[in-house]
Parts: structure tokens; sequence; C-alpha cells
């Protein structure tokens, strides 16, 4: 760049030095034709008026040329550098293209305002359609038209971009002001990432379980997500079967008091549908057993281990012999389809307690148990959700560090590369692939800061935070900070002794993502199929959502062990 602009320097000296020698040629001329005239003509009576007469024309053409030669030539491409008629040209140029993409502009924003009335005309003949708790299913046109408004997104924001970069050289106002606000925004009457309608007449059953019935809780599978997608679907059957469900003891599994608040499901239902397992020991003094536990899934013993029947044992329940539900019912992580017909004839029993074991693998009326809200009448968002404490903290989290506009991500990251590679499509990324496909959320979203849920090592969150650029600028990547006496958003975790507590911490991080505007989920993970339920129930869930380069195969794949 020195050597370019030294060149420059040298050209433009050059130049002066011509028009200098120009100008002193042109006065050497004028004052040698001046004394020839004299010599030649003084003889014979010519006054110096007569010189004056012959010499001011040609001093006024050499003035013209030398000042405003240009102007004779406007037809010509070669112009004199920062000339007065060459800054005018390039004004005129530079505001006929602002004209231009300002039609460009309002042409792709009423092609765009077309697409968003058609999509709008079609989700509300979808909704009409809906009958007995059926969900509705997309259309071709519907799918086609978010295709075009996405395709339409990247070049009306690169026209904002470039009428922003003419303006600014110009220093006219505010700059956006002129240009008008990022497409997304109210100012365009549009919204690409805007909440999904909660649809209506979701399909559901009432719960009024016998008051000295009841269904015992066991989760065993994977860690805390899959244990709450296990009580989810325990008491789905628990509200078939008209049992009271018992929460297990921490002693036994996870303390879910801590995490989930059991009194809010209650409270929802209009009963006493939940409890836990003191409030059943209470009940029960000391007759504590299981009169029938059959395996759902799986040949006995239903996943117990001899570690976990030893801890049951410990809590004073009797169990008898375990019975299977559906012998020889095949693989247990690939369960077959079960409807209500088969839970009712298959598990309606007089006994006082039941059990059938781990349910995470389960699969019953999964369109049904699956729709926003649930598949049991309640009068909340969600029945299975964050302890009020929990919410009250990602709330303060929120207002401290991202706002209103955000968007989430949770990359899983670590034990996740052989898990993936196992599946028939691979789920796990190269950091730069994941940055693209963040990138195009990015650019769909607007926003301006990304909330990070993951367990990645430094270096490859190093690395994301390096390749996540945006119009030059780094979008910043903000991972929850290390607890400090000094910050207070999160003072009310520690205050109630339950600070620093590792499940407490995931459902924190789980309801932070769950209020963002976006979220970009790990397929194949159940704390991102966890969130993703939340969002649904809550209302946060947008058309942006998805996972992590859906559709997408990585780049590079690592051979197997």
């Amino acid at each position: 760049m020195q050597r370019e602009s030294s060149d420059q320097e040298e050209d433009i000296d050059t130049l002066i030095e011509q028009n200098d020698t120009k100008n002193r040629r042109f006065t050497f001329e004028i004052g040698e034709f001046k004394d020839r005239i004299g010599r030649k003509f003084g003889g014979f009576g010519f006054s110096k008026w007569y010189l004056v007469a012959i010499s001011l024309p040609v001093f006024l053409i050499v003035i013209f040329f030398s000042v405003d030669i240009s102007s004779l030539f406007r037809g010509f491409t070669s112009v004199k550098v920062n000339s007065p008629s060459s800054s005018e040209r390039m004004r005129e140029a530079e505001l006929h293209a602002l004209y231009l993409l300002r039609n460009q502009q309002l042409g792709l924003l009423e092609l765009w305002n077309r697409t968003w009335s058609n999509s709008v005309l079609d989700l509300n003949s979808s909704s009409n359609s809906i009958g007995n708790g059926t969900r509705p299913q997309p259309t071709v046109s519907t799918v086609l038209i978010d295709e075009v408004r996405s395709a339409l997104l990247s070049p009306i924001r690169l026209n904002k971009e470039i009428q922003q970069s003419l303006l600014s050289a110009h220093q006219v106002g505010n700059v956006s002001d002129l240009v008008g606000d990022t497409v997304g925004q109210p100012a365009f009457g549009v919204n690409t990432c805007r909440k999904v309608e909660k649809l209506v007449g979701r399909r559901t059953i009432e719960w009024k379980p016998k008051p000295d019935r009841y269904l015992f809780a066991i989760c065993l599978s994977g860690q805390m997500s899959n244990h709450l997608i296990c009580l989810e679907k325990h008491m789905f059957l628990a509200a078939l079967l008209n049992r009271v469900l018992v929460f297990p003891s921490h002693k036994f599994d996870y303390q879910y008091d801590r995490v989930i608040d059991i009194s809010h499901i209650n409270d929802c239902v209009g009963g006493k549908v939940v409890i836990s397992f003191e409030e059943f020991s209470e009940i029960k003094k000391n007759h504590l057993h299981i009169n029938k536990l059959i395996c759902y899934v799986a040949e006995p013993p239903c996943f117990l281990d001899e570690e976990h029947i030893k801890k049951l044992k410990s809590l004073g329940l009797f169990m008898g012999k375990i019975e299977a539900a559906w012998p020889g019912d095949g693989r247990p992580d690939i369960p077959k389809k079960r409807k209500v017909e088969d839970i009712i004839s298959k598990f309606s029993f007089e006994d006082e307690v039941l059990a059938i074991g781990d349910m995470f693998y389960a699969s019953v009326e999964e369109e049904w148990v699956m729709q926003p809200g649930g598949p049991l009448a309640h009068k909340c968002t969600a029945l299975i959700q964050p302890s009020r404490l929990i919410v009250l903290t990602a709330q303060r989290f929120i207002q401290t560090f991202l706002g209103v506009n955000f968007i989430a991500l949770h990359f899983r990251r670590h034990g996740f590369l052989k898990f993936c590679n196992n599946k028939e499509q691979s789920c796990f990324f190269p950091i730069p692939q994941a940055a693209d496909c963040i990138l195009r959320v990015v650019e769909r979203a607007n926003a301006p800061v990304l909330y990070l849920s993951t367990d990645a090592a430094e270096s490859e969150i190093n690395l994301l935070r390096s390749l996540v650029v945006r119009n030059g600028k780094m979008i910043p990547l903000f991972k929850r900070p290390e607890h400090t006496s000094v910050e207070k958003w999160d003072v009310l975790l520690y205050r109630n002794h339950i600070g620093g507590d590792d499940q407490v911490d995931a459902m924190l991080d789980k309801t932070i993502c769950a209020m963002s505007n976006v979220f970009i989920g790990a397929s194949g993970s159940t704390f991102t199929e966890d969130i993703r339920r939340l969002r649904k129930d809550w209302g946060y869930a947008s058309l942006c959502d998805d996972y992590l380069c859906s559709g997408e195969q990585p780049n590079f794949i690592a051979d197997k062990e």
C-alpha cells in the first residue's frame, strides 16, 4: 500500500511539473511575441495599444484552456483528478445509484409483503381445518413461500448496506433514517423470524386419579433431560390409568424439587395428581411396597441393575416378581408404537401401587403427547417447567447481558462425536462448517448477540468465535459466566442454597435458551429437545428455530473404530 501511495504522489508531481512547464512556455512566447512586434513594427508607428489588443485574445485563450479545458470535452471519459467537474459528476452518479437502489428496495419489499400475505392466508386456512385436536400439515405453497422469503432476505439487506455505504461518504443526517430499518423490524411490516402461532383445539384428556392408587415413577436412562422426558410420559400413563404419580426419591434419582416446580403441576391440573416420595412415605407409613412391577420396555429387570435395586430396597420398598408387558418385543431402544387401548388393556390393575419401569424409550400416541402444552388438560402453558427461582434468575441474566433480541445455540460437543458418527447421518460438524450454518441463521434473525450453551473445550469455542463474523464484525458468542460476589443476577439461587448445583445450572441454561428469539439446537440431543418443548409450550418458538446445519452432512467424517 505504501508503494501504491508513493507512485500516485509521483504521478501527481509529474502532472504538476508538466502544467508548470506549459504555463512557463506560454508566458515566454507571449513576451517574445511582444518584443518581436515592437522590433518589427515599431518603425511604422504602431502604438502599444495595438500590441495590447493583439496580445489580450491570446492571453485569454491560454487562461481558458489552462483553467476549464475539461468543460470542452465532457463527452470524453478521461478527466482531470480532483477537478470540480469530476466531483460533481461523481456525486451525480452516486445519487443516481441511490435512486436505483431505492427503487430496487421497494420492489423487493413489495414482493416480500406479497409472500407474507400469501403465507398468512395459508396459515389461516390451515387453522380453520383443525378439528378434533389434529395438527394441520404445512401446504406445499407455504413451504415454497418460506423458501422465497428466505432467498429474498439476503439481497434486501445487501441493498441496505450499499445505500448506507454511499450515504456515509456524504455524511447526510442519520443514515439509518434515510435507508430504513433492518428487515424484520416493524418499520418494514415483516418479521422473518416471527413467533410460531399456537394451534387451537389441542387434544387433551382429564387427569382425575383415584386417591389411593399410585404409579411409581422409575427413570434410569441417561441424564436429567432423559429423565424429564421419562416423567412426562409417566404423567400421561398415570392419567390414562387414573393414578397419582409418585416422583422418585433423591436418594434413588435426581433431586427434582431443586429444578422443577412439582406443586405447579398440581395447581395447573387442579388436584393432587403428583406427590413426592417423601409424601408417599408419609401416607404409606411402614407399608412401602410396589405391588406390581411390569416392564413397559425391555425384559426384566426393566434396566434395573443390582445397584439400583439395592437403592430401592434401602428406601424401605418391597418389590415382588418383575414381569414384562410384551415379552420378546425386540430392541428396547426401538419400541413398537402403542395406542391408548394397548395401555389400558395391559396395565389396568386394581393393585394399589404399580410401577412400569423406565419410560424414556416408550412410544405412546407420539403426536398427541408431543403437541404444544402436552396431552393433559390444564390451565397453564406447561406442566413440567423450571422452578420459579430458576425462571427469575434466567430473566435477570437476560436483562443484564443479552436483551430482548438474541439467538441461543446449544453446541453439544463432549462425547457427541462418537454418538453422532454411529447414526445413519452424522450430527457432529467441523467448526468452520458449523460457523457457516450459524451465520445463515444470524443473517435471518439479525440479532446482535448469540448465547452459547455448550460443553465444548475452549479451543473449539475460540475457533468458533473467530469464524462467526458478519460484515467484518465478530458476532459476540457469550457464555454464562462463573458466579462472583460482584454480580447480582444469580443471587436468588445462592440465597436459597441451590447455586452451583450442576443440575440447577443445566436447567438455568435451558431456561435462557428457551426464552431466546431464535434457538439453534443439536440434533439427537435430549437437552435440545427439552428446550424445544419449553419454547413451544411458552410460545417462544420461532420460524427460524432449527437444528445446527439441518439437512447437511459433515463435510468430513472420521472412520469408526
